[in-house]
């Protein structure tokens, strides 16, 4: 989708390169995640493949086209760009900033209106913003606005650059949350600039980190990078604990299942169960099959759940201090679906570096 050939790129007044002999390739559908420290080309690469900056050597190309010889205004037409701040117009609405491209693609009314609606829910934002003017939104909604006018002519590629970066941690969470389902149901070919190793790993299908003199470093899936670190940059870089960073990647849904002793809320031991009697502690379940307490030797003790879609990094922190040491993993319904403990974590891991050494 994306292709980068030897680019190399040295602004006036600055001996060191800005881009030096990049060469790199995004595929169609993928996430890809750029990240280094200051000043080592993530922006300046973004820039070039919207043509808002050329390179001095070297070619871009999209969808197999070579930029150097293409119309930009067509090539633009492709991209929907989302930049650091949210840079929305401040004298327009929401549903006015949202319908800017549409607009100057000439869309009916009827068609733009539609495709404000479709978006306004894709983004869950509530319709009442759609006539409010930015300075009257959130950080969190001002940057939802940003991508849904991005999105608004449903370009095959979105480019952003670093677009939760002055947003509060709870929020920028959930948006990342919001980015990775997003991207599930549309499939779009999107490059993301950060300077958030953690927000790097959580996003990309693949990360591409930067070093200064606009170096790739190193450019792989989160898993590899993680476990297979290319230079001492790159370690350095990923900084201490990368098996936590790794258990940040990972889901409870990726987990295989693991049951224990179930009883009824008569405590007595439920269908098929009678094989795991000789475990210590037993899990006691209501009518729903949403657990209620842990019997362990006549006592009642209280449960941790974990649901499906919580990161197994916070799953290891809930570990140090549950009772028993297990977790309960339930369904989105609150139903059981097996339970967690610190082995099942460890095989997870050693899994995964099997795996990314394989690969």
């Amino acid at each position: 989708m994306i292709r980068l050939e030897n680019i190399k790129k040295t602004y006036p007044g600055n001996a060191q390169h800005a881009i030096n002999a990049l060469s790199m390739s995004v595929n169609e559908g993928e996430f890809c995640t750029f990240v280094g420290p200051s000043g080592c080309g993530k922006t300046t690469t973004l820039r070039m493949i919207n043509q808002l900056d050329v390179p001095d050597s070297g070619e871009v190309y999209i969808q197999g086209q070579a930029l150097s010889g293409a119309d930009i205004i067509q090539v633009r037409r492709k991209i929907g760009f989302v930049m650091q701040s949210p840079a929305l117009f401040p004298h327009r609405t929401v549903a006015e900033n949202i319908a800017t491209v549409p607009r100057l693609l000439g869309w009916d009314k009827h068609a733009i209106s539609a495709r404000i609606d479709e978006l306004v829910a894709l983004m869950s934002l509530d319709p009442m913003v759609l006539k409010r003017y930015p300075h009257q939104l959130s950080g969190g909604q001002q940057s939802r606005v940003s991508i849904a006018r991005a999105l608004a002519a449903d370009p095959p590629i979105l480019l952003m650059d670093e677009p939760f970066a002055a947003i509060d941690p709870v929020v920028r969470d959930k948006l990342q949350g919001d980015m990775l389902e997003l991207q599930s149901r549309l499939h779009k070919t999107i490059i993301l600039v950060t300077h958030d190793i953690n927000e790097a790993i959580r996003l990309g299908d693949r990360i591409a980190i930067f070093q200064q003199g606009g170096r790739l470093a190193q450019f792989d899936t989160p898993d590899n990078i993680l476990a297979h670190p290319a230079s001492d940059f790159v370690r350095d870089f990923i900084g201490p604990e990368p098996n936590l960073k790794r258990l940040g990647m990972m889901r409870v849904s990726d987990l295989p299942r693991h049951d224990v002793l179930l009883l009824d809320q008569d405590e007595k031991p439920l269908a098929g169960e009678y094989s795991l009697l000789s475990q210590p502690y037993a899990l006691v379940l209501d009518e729903e099959s949403r657990p209620l307490y842990w019997l362990d030797n006549g006592h009642l003790v209280p449960v941790r759940i974990a649901e499906e879609h919580q990161s197994l990094r916070q799953v290891y922190s809930d570990l140090l201090d549950v009772p028993l040491g297990v977790l309960v993993r339930v369904t989105m319904q609150g139903q059981y679906a097996g339970t967690i403990d610190s082995r099942l974590l460890s095989d997870a891991l050693n899994h995964h570096q099997e795996s990314s050494h394989h690969d």
